[in-house]
């Protein structure tokens, strides 16, 4: 421990720290963040999963709170998710404790009751969520003024996962408008998993004032990862059921549904097994989480809502059915585990196809060759500029036009600010903003489009699909796709949900609940939802491993030995021009093995226009014959290809406020994020 960070401390810090902590000292990044975040310095603080990050942050801050005796609420502490929220409450109100101070969670979930005590008494920290403080921004029952005024730091944990999407762009702009009540300069500290790219994202989140990256990005290989292929999910429950019995097992599945399948398969081979992913009620995931966290000789299935930093105890074994997209995520799942003194980490790969087999091996190689992605926010977030006039305008009614403009220029730096105003000015000319004598409030169009429930459509960034609430009972069990309850024609609609089977016994449509009771049936999930490209150093991965490039270890089982030999069989055949393969199909058209990723191959179609019809996947394009890929690579998208194209992509966007775009703003924004010319650009190269 670095003594001389350590005396820096308030004193009732260093005293809980050793006497009631029980610590030997501070991490090394606990240590590093104590200066910087004294000094009021913005921070990234870097550390993988169980790596102290949220002592490194919140320590100093408690001494900055208690030596300069801050009045709350002074800290904004915000998560991802409202289970990570949760999880926190009770370790930092511990910590806040040491020093007199209280800590509240504020979200969706928490009851009225409980919120209108915070607003009587305020917590000196409130643990949320970008979505609540929006909320808090537009609500006429919040005293912004007073609730935001003594702000004076504000922690963002899991930075990257906010940061890939429009949720950071909503988060950095909320917190810009936060900062204008508040009576002091505000701290930003980010706290993050290992990132490729740690400068800029701390550029992109900190705004300005000085800022000092906490902590090391580097990638360590030192654990024990094993790829095996099991053909099938009832291969990969039977293997699970008998590996590594009487320890705590978690197991990382990349769709709901597949976590149900498994999870029912699992109990009927009497293996303990409990279940956790987002259409879970938050009851349903609270019991599942703490029982694993107390247990020991059990199986937790999940999404990646186990991803974050959730904590369910000391992990024996990560296990992932098939792969994650990227190596961050595998890293942030392995981190799970290797947590006790003397432990190493483990990561076990259970594939159950060809391409999730071949994506492990990629993973595994670049995890090797220390590779980790740069998060990048979505270019051009017009939607979101769109998304934060319509609640500027509902926090401060009456808000002269000129004055909205500069707001959102204030919040999106990075865009032009005179398309900033064409933004507004459009939202204008379609009633969803309305002026009277230069002041701006929402429009007839606004009202109609997003006035439901008070607003409640303009807390968020995306759409959420329609779900039905089941319950058995009183019990809320979680929420499922419509379309999974239409009636059967041989029987009643058995539903999955919980790892458990339920027979749909009532659907009330207005009310959006769906009635169930236990059965015996086996049930089916079902659960809409996208999947996203691969990018394009993970597609390149896998050619690698194919072709036999590097010599990077995998980690094989016996079975994977086989498997990689059969993939690699597949592809002796197709001819090899330059850097793609060609495969002539027995249908007369190519298939162009590229392996540069969906949104290279979608810049590729582009170039294709009138010469044939196309389709395109993350490791190939297929043309009609005679088509030249290599020929395309080289050349430029005509301008008429590009409009169509663009203008078809516009009308299947999922952009939540796209009615409040322009055609040509709203094809901008979908062409730049499902496009890759960039890495076109590299793979013509190669």
């Amino acid at each position: 421990m670095s003594q001389e960070a350590f005396d820096r401390l308030h004193g009732a810090l260093q005293y809980h720290i050793v006497n009631s902590m029980g610590w030997t000292g501070l991490r090394p990044t606990q240590a590093d963040a104590v200066e910087p975040i004294l000094a009021g310095k913005h921070c990234l603080i870097l550390a993988p999963t169980a790596g102290g990050k949220t002592e490194a942050a919140t320590i100093p801050v408690l001494s900055r709170m208690a030596t300069e005796e801050w009045p709350g609420p002074s800290v904004l502490y915000v998560c991802p998710i409202k289970a990570l929220l949760n999880n926190l409450e009770s370790r930092l109100s511990r910590y806040a404790g040491f020093v007199g101070r209280t800590v509240q969670v504020w979200h969706g979930d928490v009851g009225q009751g409980v919120k209108a005590r915070s607003k009587r008494t305020p917590p000196d920290i409130l643990l949320t969520t970008p979505e609540s403080l929006e909320g808090m921004l537009i609500s006429t029952k919040v005293d912004r003024a007073s609730w935001f005024g003594n702000v004076r730091v504000v922690i963002v944990d899991e930075l990257h996962a906010f940061a890939g999407d429009d949720r950071g762009w909503h988060l950095r702009a909320v917190i810009k408008r936060v900062e204008a009540y508040a009576r002091q300069p505000v701290q930003r500290i980010g706290l993050s998993a290992t990132v490729g790219n740690p400068g800029e994202l701390l550029d992109w989140f900190a705004g300005s004032g000085e800022r000092q990256i906490v902590g090391s990005s580097s990638v360590t290989t030192d654990a024990d990862v094993t790829i095996d292929h099991v053909g099938s999910m009832a291969n990969a429950a039977t293997v699970i059921s008998r590996l590594h019995r009487g320890a705590k097992r978690l197991v990382f599945c990349d769709s709901r549904s597949k976590v149900e399948e498994l999870a029912v398969s699992l109990r009927t081979m009497n293996t303990r097994t409990f279940v956790s992913h987002s259409s879970l009620s938050a009851s349903e995931r609270k019991l599942a989480e703490t029982a694993f966290a107390e247990e020991r000789d059990c199986v937790i299935v999940a999404t990646s809502t186990l991803e974050l930093g959730i904590d369910v105890g000391d992990l024996d074994y990560v296990i992932q059915i098939d792969a994650p997209s990227t190596v961050s995520s595998f890293l942030q799942r392995m981190g799970r585990t290797g947590r006790r003194s003397g432990s190493r980490r483990s990561f076990l790969f259970l594939t159950t196809s060809d391409e999730a087999f071949l994506l492990a091996c990629a993973i595994t190689t670049l995890w090797r060759e220390k590779f980790v992605e740069h998060i990048k926010p979505p270019p051009l977030p017009w939607h979101m500029v769109a998304q934060q006039m319509m609640a500027l305008v509902l926090e401060r009614p009456g808000l002269p036009a000129h004055e909205v403009v500069a707001v959102a220029r204030a919040q999106f730096p990075e865009l032009d600010p005179a398309t900033v105003a064409t933004v507004f000015d459009f939202m204008v000319g379609k009633g969803i903003l309305f002026i009277s004598s230069g002041l701006a409030s929402m429009g007839p169009e606004g009202e109609k489009l997003f006035g439901r429930g008070h607003f409640l459509d303009l807390l968020s960034a995306f759409a959420s699909p329609m779900a039905l609430a089941a319950r058995h009972g009183a019990t809320e069990l979680g929420y499922v796709d419509p379309m999974a309850v239409q009636q059967q024609r041989d029987g009643p609609t058995v539903l999955l949900l919980g790892g458990r089977s339920w027979k749909v016994t009532a659907v009330d449509w207005s009310k959006r609940t769906v009635s169930v009771e236990p059965t015996d049936d086996r049930g089916k999930s079902r659960w809409l939802g996208t999947s996203r490209w691969l990018g394009f150093e993970v597609c390149q991965a896998m050619r690698r491993v194919l072709l036999r490039e590097g010599d990077a270890e995998l980690g094989l089982s016996k079975r994977g030995t086989q498997q990689l030999e059969e993939v690699r069989d597949l592809i002796t055949a197709p001819e090899r021009h330059g850097s793609l393969l060609l495969e002539h199909l027995p249908s007369g058209r190519l298939r162009w093995w590229t392996f540069a990723g969906g949104a290279v191959n979608s810049s590729l179609a582009l170039r294709l226009g009138e010469m044939g019809s196309t389709r395109v996947d993350d490791l190939w394009v297929e043309t009609s014959s005679g088509v030249s890929v290599p020929a395309l690579m080289q050349s430029q998208v005509t301008p008429s290809a590009m409009t169509a194209l663009s203008e078809s992509m516009a009308e299947r966007s999922e952009l939540k406020f796209a009615a409040c775009l322009c055609q040509e703003q709203l094809t901008a924004v979908v062409t730049s994020r499902s496009l890759d010319e960039a890495s076109l650009r590299r793979l013509a190269s190669i």
